[in-house]
């Protein structure tokens, strides 16, 4: 059996002698024939697979039955390629079911069974490692997770029933719902064993012998492994808890979460075929929702288009770097310098205006490294290392052997243009000049250079270390040699990076900065803070309006209007609110609620828009703003808008981003005469 386009995994038995045991134990490893870029999945003739060899190793009546994976892969669950290819809902219960049946014979066996979990595992490969009585994981396995609610799925063969009766509810919940809400937190190797998930940590390097050594151990009864209680008393009031979080956060817009909750409430009386048959019926029903298209759109944006930029140059044009200076030391500069001297192992050296500041921003990249080391992220040598790397001068002439120098200075045309000045007469001709600006034009900045082909935007995303987007903007005189430079630098960094044409604020300051300007128009008009902050709750958006700007700023956010609006004065407009707002120097929410003394200095009209009102004026200001966008080449296409969306603003799977929701909702077609993607793409076929 076999889906139209599967890469079958298939599951290789052998028979493995292991000193202590009277008799060979049966290893199965998972391998689809490519390398660790192709990871295992299951479908059906993965699923077809894996039941013969189990029946081949229990026919040869082993010591014990142990499942592992290819090089540095166990398994990342469903071939969820296949998922749209599925015809009704019964293919898609009998794909849940068939799982279901095959993992269990794990479980069930008489022959005790081991997962080896020597690599990535995730969704079905992670529950395929719970059905076995026992799991060893190697240090070196790179990602473990649930993350299926993060693509408008549930956990689909076993997970919301086994995981909270191995480890308990509490962290279940954050494991299966929490964690994929969180840009789809992973786990590490440590922090899974600490959570019960696996019996036993192992180094990578000698992990199949020390795993099979263990298991004859357990065999033998020379090992005992020791699992605590699951408290059951708490189970109601966790997930209690969960669904009043769930309802703040995201206001019902995330199906897939609210049936994971109802999962994990079956799973309490551990009636493992009853919850196992709830999860064929919620599997079923998702894989025919919109969210679920969307997820799957998202995720292979993520998975494929982000490893291949659209419009980067040549790769074998980049420039080696083999020191980076970085123009300033406040907060998001002394991001940098620590993310620069983490993944590109070269030193970093910052400047600012005065020695306090340098020594402020040295200081700041030491205390970091401290608290990476206490929390055991870090071991002490690579601490070691970092401390020598970076250092701070007020002299910029610690830039003349730099061959990558990036600006974070305050963002004013004026005051760049004097940086760089100052720099091209010290810096050789080679080296790539970057600027962290958020709206300004690059093109201008470069104007008056004598090399101006070797300026680059290069804008991140604040916090630096979390949000994985990097906006690599060309002027019109940028040439290949910078902008493949400066792409294969953002792969050093481990970021994301997305090629954008030199436009105000590029793609998403200037979508957000349109979203925030029209509901403040809203507020502006008379309408209650508290009714224009939740009318974009339908969504499911990661932050309200009100919570965004005070994340921005608003002293940012009002200059990047001003930017925005001197560009496109008729559709962005300068909110006098938002001024006195960023002037009060007070945050205008806490805890979620309006400050009501910051409400108070506002001047608004009579004319109040209802929520609705306020939440179509939002969509339809994009729709509007990302069609000009894609007319003017500001990227390749609407992808690339979503892509954005989604690693620099964290805009939600279950939307696909932007584009797909307001092709879902046709306020693209209403607005613009026109969808963004074709049906099909990023919603069920029509």
């Amino acid at each position: 059996m076999k889906a139209p386009n599967e890469v079958v995994t298939r599951a290789l038995l052998r028979q493995v002698n292991v000193p202590g045991l009277d008799r060979p134990a049966a290893l199965i490893t998972l391998d689809n024939g490519l390398d660790h870029t192709k990871p295992n999945t299951f479908g059906p003739g993965g699923l077809a697979s894996l039941d013969e060899a189990i029946t081949a190793a229990l026919a040869a009546d082993p010591a014990f039955i142990a499942v592992t994976g290819k090089p540095y892969i166990f398994c990342v669950g469903a071939d969820i390629v296949g998922l749209p290819q599925l015809a009704d809902r019964a293919q898609a219960l009998e794909i849940g079911r068939l799982g279901h049946r095959v993992f269990a014979r794990l479980k069930d066996s008489t022959v005790p069974t081991f997962a080896f979990v020597n690599g990535a595992a995730m969704g079905g490969g992670l529950e395929l490692a719970l059905h076995c009585h026992y799991r060893t994981l190697s240090g070196g396995a790179a990602a473990l997770a649930l993350p299926e609610v993060s693509l408008g799925l549930v956990p689909g063969w076993g997970g919301t029933q086994l995981l909270p009766n191995l480890i308990g509810i509490p962290a279940a919940t954050q494991v299966i719902i929490q964690n994929p809400l969180m840009q789809n937190k992973m786990l590490k190797p440590k922090q899974a064993a600490e959570l019960g998930i696996a019996d036993i940590l192992l180094e990578p390097a000698d992990f199949l012998e020390r795993s099979l050594e263990w298991a004859a151990g357990v065999v033998r009864g020379q090992v005992t492994v020791t699992r605590p209680a699951v408290d059951k008393d708490m189970w109601a009031g966790v997930l209690y808890f969960a669904r009043e979080t769930l309802n703040q956060r995201l206001h019902g817009a995330v199906p897939a979460a609210y049936k994971a909750l109802d999962l994990l409430e079956t799973a309490k009386d551990g009636d493992f075929a009853a919850g196992t048959a709830a999860e064929d019926e919620a599997l079923a029903d998702l894989v025919f929702s919109e969210e679920l298209r969307s997820g799957l759109y998202a995720f292979d944006l993520v998975q494929r288009r982000a490893k291949r930029p659209a419009g980067a140059p040549d790769k074998g044009l980049a420039r080696t770097i083999t020191k980076v200076g970085i123009v300033g030391a406040g907060l998001m500069a002394s991001q940098l310098a620590l993310l620069f001297a983490r993944r590109l192992q070269v030193p970093v050296v910052m400047t600012d205006l005065d020695q306090s500041r340098v020594d402020k921003g040295v200081g700041y990249v030491h205390t970091q490294i401290e608290k990476a080391v206490t929390k055991g992220r870090m071991d002490k040598n690579t601490a070691a290392k970092l401390y020598g790397l970076v250092s701070g001068t007020v002299d910029k002439s610690a830039f003349a052997d730099a061959d990558f120098v990036i600006e974070a200075v305050f963002e004013d045309l004026g005051v760049k243009k004097q940086v760089w000045a100052e720099l091209e007469k010290i810096v050789s001709p080679e080296a790539v000049l970057a600027t962290n600006t958020s709206s300004l034009s690059i093109t201008e900045m470069a104007a008056e250079l004598e090399h101006p082909e070797r300026v680059v935007g290069f804008h991140f995303f604040n916090p630096v270390a979390v949000l994985p987007l990097l906006e690599i903007v060309r002027g019109e005189r940028t040439d290949d040699v910078t902008l493949a430079t400066a792409f294969a630098v953002g792969k050093q960094l481990k970021k994301s990076s997305v090629l954008v044409k030199d436009a105000p604020a590029f793609v998403v300051n200037r979508l957000l900065t349109r979203f925030l300007g029209t509901v403040f128009a809203a507020v502006d008009a008379g309408t209650p803070l508290d009714v224009a902050n939740s009318a974009l709750d339908p969504l499911g958006l990661p932050m309200r309006p009100l919570a965004l700007l005070q994340l921005v700023g608003p002293a940012v956010a009002y200059h990047v209007g001003g930017t925005l609006h001197a560009a496109y004065p008729d559709r962005f407009s300068v909110s006098e609110n938002l001024k006195r707002i960023a002037d009060s120097g007070r945050p205008l929410v806490v805890d979620d609620q309006v400050n009501e003394e910051v409400a108070a200095l506002l001047v608004v009209g009579d004319q109040p828009l209802t929520a609705e009102q306020v939440r179509q004026n939002a969509l339809d200001a994009l729709a509007q703003e990302i069609r000009l966008m894609l007319d003017e080449g500001v990227v390749a296409e609407a992808q690339d808008i979503d892509l954005c969306m989604i690693l620099g603003a964290g805009w939600p799977f279950h939307l696909g981003g932007v584009t797909p929701y307001l092709d879902r909702t046709g306020t693209s077609e209403r607005v613009t005469g026109q969808r963004f993607l074709p049906p099909g793409a990023a919603s069920l076929p029509a």
